[in-house]
């Protein structure tokens, strides 16, 4: 699939974006997956996990036992905070950034120091829900000067990845589904309001 092929939503993640130096080049796959850092590794065998673990809860409410359905999820959410925490063990403040906008294709987010298209950077996501870390290179594909007031926001740069696992982009399209349901959700709810 193209990158195109994947839609964005405007949402903040955390991120690490690390840009290497300029005319570097991607790892062979390899190399990649070597970097990966294990907690990236375990949250997306933990996505996995969670699959299954949905569909165990739902045959064991069919057969009437709630209990041990909800034994299931207390141990489940046991493991997601401490896979949160083994994940942001790797949030290093140097590069840290909150996106504006994502996907399982590309990220965008607001920066001081403008990068060069066609740079490339390794970027980390820190995602809430599904719980994860994603692990991946990105290729800087648009750079806009902000008409943002904040001093913080000076380039808008866009980020298109150029190696990334496929289970990892799975889960970024979770997690932009997710907070584009938050997002109708909380539009239904004020329209109710109104």
């Amino acid at each position: 699939m193209s990158q195109n092929d994947f839609f964005t939503v405007n949402g903040a993640i955390r991120a690490n974006i690390e840009p290497m130096e300029i005319g570097a080049t991607l790892p062979e796959l390899d190399s990649y997956l070597a970097q990966i850092p294990a907690p990236f590794v375990a949250s997306c065998e933990f996505s996995q996990l969670n699959q299954q673990r949905e569909a165990a809860k739902h045959e064991l409410q069919q057969q009437n036992l709630k209990h041990v359905a909800e034994l299931i999820d207390q141990q489940n959410t046991k493991l997601n905070l401490l896979l949160n925490y083994m994940i942001a063990q790797q949030d290093e403040p140097a590069f840290r950034q909150v996106t504006t906008r994502f996907g399982a294709g590309e990220v965008a987010y607001c920066s001081h120091t403008p990068l060069t298209i066609g740079q490339l950077a390794i970027v980390k996501l820190f995602l809430d829900a599904p719980p994860a870390g994603i692990y991946c290179y990105g290729e800087v594909t648009d750079v806009q000067r902000s008409d943002s007031e904040r001093p913080e926001s000076d380039y808008t740069i866009t980020l298109s990845f150029v190696r990334i696992l496929e289970e990892h982009q799975d889960m970024l399209i979770k997690a932009a589904l997710y907070h584009q349901q938050k997002l109708l959700r909380q539009r239904s709810l004020d329209r109710d309001k109104s």
